[in-house]
């Protein structure tokens, strides 16, 4: 068939008005058949189906893919949105691509548009060929069939091609499972994911699973490849041969997959894997990889950049970060340290001592009839020094530890390959969930052991399973499965359930928003979930106590505690050591150990602690979470009843220096403070103390407001919340009569989440009816009020919108104080604001939760009887000090006190730059306490002037009105800039004024650079305000309102200056 015959067979089939895309699919294949001979051109439904390109064109008598067709429908675009996702996901993933609708060829190498050509065009409703474009289609075609992927020679192109790849396989996987549970199919493919889902995670999805079989034969295929030593070929069944014999199950898995019999909706894209790797000298590639970083592992460490471009977002939900070398060693030693001096083991990790202990085992009893299969305790003789990492992605930590102990037998190799088959290997043990980092550690190990000059003899596994560490050992599932699934999941069933483990140890996920919700786990977290010495904890939001690295530590407590001794050794995010919902936590390791030793690394991108200049200090990790390393230690000796010994190291500094300090210390080199422990915090940092007796016998806000809450959460704030009335009233309109996914896709709301959906947004507008009066004033930020539509029900058009609080606060006539419950960001203490008004969840910082208290409240709703929202006992005890009594209204003549003044003393006592100097750790590690007014004097000068700043914030003081700013140039007044640092410009230096650029034409002049830099919370005002209007027009109001910030800001600070003059705490 040449291209005319094709055109005028297609034509024929236009003609009849009803063909579609498919109709064309077999003329195509016999063009390209015939102008390549010897290439088969595979068109098979079911692979389309599920996500395969068109036609796969292969050689015959060959595997591996020469290149790939899309095709649309004849008049279908192949630019712009319609198949952009599909496209680029080819373009990804292929390098060798052709898109076309049967007249218009695109060719695509390497993801870039090569050419263009037309063969033919549709005119008068039927299909002209031109004639002059033939001869130059047949030879781009041939051009096509002879593509040579050029020799892959950088990490970062491989790990891209390798994620396209590996990402357009689990999208044909994950809709190859959907296809098959759809239809009941009973195929390999879908047997090994309910068996996946069945015996080893159980919670598990057909995408998850598509992610992580993708993730593993990918990476699989790499680690196979980088050992290859037959460069000129590779193929799956090379692939399968080069898995080592100690992994039965990734084996097993690797013989599936090279299989004749393999998934033919997958077996293109796994051939196209392995035609990646032919153009690739792994070996050589990775020889520089890592250099010039702690890594000195180049597969590991290609793992990392592999999963950065298949999926960050994966990386980030399951907390995948690698540990650096100066970290592992360190952590290695230090165990290794604490066996020897804390437990008499003279060979520390090496100790190969063995103890005996009982577990459940099937016996068989009787004879004949009588004859009878029981489950009864068997004694059994194991090693002592049991290790486990539960957590271990690519097996750093046991592989150091193998490092560590090989050490000591580098003198006599000859009693090597039988330590480590008899002693080693059997000692042990890692958990991982992630499928590709399990095949990556059992890589690891096997290299490493070869190394060493062990050659395994037989097929001895090693101890690390595919398994989610924090489900409980589950019955086991001999019975269910006789297959290599179930295999696995005994195996690590025996880990969970009998293993005597001494020590755990690793790197634990970090994910505050964990994936890991079994009912084991949690019942675990409940100890944590208690106040010191007993009692639920008092916490409205303890959800941080459910983050992994908060179950890790559960988990290898757990573990420690059943052996009834032993080391709990991680690095780990270092928030749980002062954050006050973390108390039980602290409490509960205190009872179970002996002594605790904290090394804390800090490094957080948010939270600075000291005094030390945040700008030289580093992370060891590329993470935003400081992070500490923990060694918990029980040796059973110490006396029931008593708290563990706490010794506290601090280093900040580089992370060069940081490094350098863990490659060359060993533990008893750290001077470690001996810390003590106060109730009811039992911080687990080097503290602060001067003064806390005398702060602490303040009252907390927690304790003065009777009703409180966060403030609300919208989950979609740019769509809830906007800067006009008009803006909301159009926005609900409109919204309210759009159909779901047309709403989603026009206001970009993203995917649904847990606590919001598009579909309950909708119909709780509807439900109120669209009522016009339920559009309210939203504090958003300081000095910045917006509007959103307000109806209080949870999970409606607002998240959470927190309406047993913000009921008192609707009508925008009662006052709101918002506080922090603790200070996490690089700043000092300067929490606290006036809102009147319902206020946002970070209206006064974006980092924490903010707390809203309404001044007053209501007994039953809006109309109820007003009452003051205090705790009377607190303002029993103020009225007894300063003996004046306490009414609801204010007095002019001092002769009582008003709700009024109680929130002026508080205020003015915040902003006292004195008090929060002197109290600055305090105030930002939990609710801000107040002290007792001395006597009558000292209360009524507070008193008036926490009025004047409570008027100045509220903007309703008088001073304001005489602005001190200019606004002189004519424009369109669009805020064009960013209002970044090059935007603001201090023009004279000896009066510290400047002018802040909105365009390049306008701005406001004559700002002080106090007003400029002023804090509160964690926004600068007189920059937020400005920043979140860049590309909006001002009108009038917004920059009258503007320059009544830049007032409020130089009063706010002359009023602090007044405060230190009349008091001094």
């Amino acid at each position: 068939m040449d291209v005319s015959s094709y055109l005028s067979e297609v034509n024929k089939q236009f003609l009849t008005g009803i063909a579609k895309e498919h109709a064309y699919r077999g003329y195509l294949k016999n063009l390209l058949e015939s102008i390549l001979p010897g290439v088969i051109a595979t068109n098979e439904p079911k692979r389309i189906d599920c996500g395969s390109p068109d036609y796969v064109l292969t050689r015959e008598g060959k595997e591996i893919p020469i290149g790939y067709i899309e095709a649309k429908d004849i008049g279908e675009p192949l630019e712009g949105k319609k198949h952009k996702e599909q496209f680029d996901r080819y373009r990804d993933a292929l390098s060798n691509l052709i898109i076309t609708d049967y007249l218009d060829f695109h060719f695509y190498r390497e993801g870039e548009r090569t050419v263009s050509i037309r063969v033919a065009e549709v005119k008068d409703g039927k299909i002209n060929p031109l004639p002059e474009s033939f001869e130059t289609f047949t030879s781009y075609i041939k051009d096509f069939a002879i593509f040579i992927g050029q020799s892959i020679k950088s990490p970062e192109k491989l790990a891209k091609m390798m994620a396209g790849k590996a990402r357009l396989l689990a999208n044909i996987i994950h809709n190859a499972l959907d296809s098959d549970e759809e239809s009941s199919a009973n195929n390999d493919l879908y047997a090994q994911y309910e068996g996946f889902r069945q015996v080893l995670i159980h919670d598990i999805d057909t995408k998850a699973f598509a992610d992580i079989y993708a993730q593993t034969v990918a990476y699989g295929m790499f680690a196979a490849r980088l050992h290859d030593p037959t460069l000129p070929t590779f193929s799956r069944e090379e692939a399968a041969k080069l898995i080592p014999t100690s992994n039965p199950f990734l084996r097993k898995l690797f013989q599936y997959i090279a299989a004749n019999d393999l998934d033919d909706r997958i077996v293109w894209i796994v051939d196209s894997l392995v035609e990646v790797f032919l153009a690739t000298n792994v070996a050589a590639l990775m020889e520089q990889h890592g250099k010039g970083t702690k890594r000195h592992d180049p597969v590991i460490h290609f793992y990392e950049t592999f999963l950065a471009e298949y999926d960050p977002k994966l990386r980030k939900a399951r907390g995948v970060w690698y540990t650096p070398e100066p970290v592992v060693k360190f952590i290695v030693r230090a165990v290794d340290g604490i066996l020897k001096t804390e437990f008499g083991l003279s060979e520390g990790l090496a100790d190969s001592s063995k103890t005996t202990i009982k577990v459940d085992m099937p016996v068989v009893r009787g004879r004949g009839k009588d004859r009878a299969t029981r489950i009864e305790k068997v004694e059994r003789e194991v090693h002592r020094v049991q290790i486990l990492d539960p957590s271990c992605g690519t097996g750093t930590f046991l592989a150091e530890a193998v490092r560590h102990i090989y050490e000591d037998f580098e003198s006599m190799p000859g009693i090597w390959p039988q330590y480590v088959r008899d002693d080693l290997i059997p000692r042990l043990h890692g958990f991982e969930l992630l499928m590709a980092s399990y095949a990556m550690a059992h890589l690891k190990m096997d290299m490493l052991l070869r190394e060493t000059g062990y050659e395994a003899k037989g097929d001895q596994r090693f101890n690390i399973f595919l398994t989610n560490a924090l489900e409980e050992h589950h019955p086991d599932t001999a019975t269910l499965f006789a297959s290599w699934l179930s295999d696995e999941a005994q195996s690590a069933n025996y880990i969970k359930r009998d293993t005597p483990v001494m020590v755990v140890i690793g790197n634990p996920p970090y994910s505050g928003h964990s994936a890991n919700r079994g009912k084991w786990i949690a019942s675990l977290l409940t100890d944590y979930k208690q106040e010191p010495g007993g009692g639920k904890l008092k916490e409205r939001n303890s959800k941080w106590l459910n983050d992994d690295y908060v179950k890790f530590i559960r988990y290898g407590q757990f573990f420690v505690e059943r052996n009834h001794e032993g080391v709990l050794a991680y690095i780990s995010n270092n928030g749980f050591l002062d954050n006050p919902t973390f108390r039980g936590m602290r409490w509960h390791l205190l009872t179970t150990f002996d002594k605790i030793f904290v090394i804390n690394l800090h490094g957080s991108v948010k939270k600075k602690d000291g005094n030390f200049d945040e700008n030289k200090d580093e992370n060891v990790f590329d993470i935003e979470q400081g992070v500490s390393i923990n060694l918990f230690v029980k040796t059973g000796r110490k006396k029931k009843g008593q708290l563990a010994k706490l010794f506290y190291y601090s280093v900040h500094g580089s992370r060069k220096k940081k490094y350098k300090l863990l490659a060359e210390s060993a533990l008893d080199a750290f001077e470690f403070k001996n810390i003590d422990l106060r109730s009811p915090s039992y911080l687990f940092t080097q503290f602060e103390t001067k003064g806390q007796s005398v702060y602490e016998k303040g009252f907390s806000l927690k304790e003065l407001f009777v009703v409180q809450s966060i403030g609300i959460a919208t989950a979609r704030d740019s769509f809830c919340i906007k800067f006009s009335e008009n803006e909301v009233k159009k926005l609900v309109g409109d919204f309210s009569l759009m159909q779901i996914e047309d709403a989603r896709e026009k206001y970009q709301l993203g995917k649904d989440v847990r606590d919001w959906k598009v579909e309950w947004a909708k119909a709780d507008l509807l439900k109120s009816n669209i009522d016009e009066n339920k559009v309210e004033k939203i504090f958003y930020r300081p000095f910045d009020e917006r509007y959103t539509y307000y109806t209080g029900n949870s999970r409606g058009f607002h998240c959470m919108p927190r309406n047993d609080v913000m009921q008192h606060l609707v009508s925008g006539e009662n006052i709101g104080i918002c506080f922090n419950r603790r200070v996490e960001e690089n700043r000092r203490f300067t929490d606290v604001f006036l809102f009147k008004g319902i206020v946002q969840l970070h209206s006064l910082s974006i980092k924490e939760a903010n707390s809203i208290a309404p001044i007053f409240v209501s007994k039953e709703g809006i109309c109820g009887e007003k009452i003051a929202n205090f705790n009377d006992e607190i303002i029993t005890k103020i009225s007894r000090i300063i003996k004046v009594p306490f009414s609801l209204e204010m007095s002019n003549n001092k002769e009582s006190f008003s709700a009024l003044d109680v929130v002026d003393y508080i205020y003015s006592i915040l902003h006292s730059p004195a008090y929060r100097e002197k109290y600055n750790e305090f105030l930002c590690s939990d609710y801000p306490r107040i002290p007792y007014p001395d006597n009558v004097n000292m209360f009524w000068n507070l008193v008036q002037l926490g009025n004047e700043l409570r008027q100045v914030h509220l903007l309703e003081s008088v001073l304001l009105n005489k602005a001190i700013t200019s606004y002189p140039k004519v424009g369109d007044n669009t805020v064009t800039r960013k209002i970044l640092s090059k935007d603001w410009e201090l023009y004279d230096v000896d009066r510290s004024l400047g002018r802040i650029w909105i365009n390049d034409e306008q701005y406001f002049d004559q700002i002080p650079l106090l007003a400029w830099e002023f804090y509160i919370g964690g926004y600068q005002p007189a920059q937020k305000w400005l920043k979140d209007r860049t590309g909006r027009v001002l009108t009038r109001d917004d920059i009258r309102h503007y320059q009544k910030i830049i007032v409020a800001l130089k009063e706010t600070d002359r009023l602090m200056q007044e405060l230190d003059k009349v008091w001094t705490p």
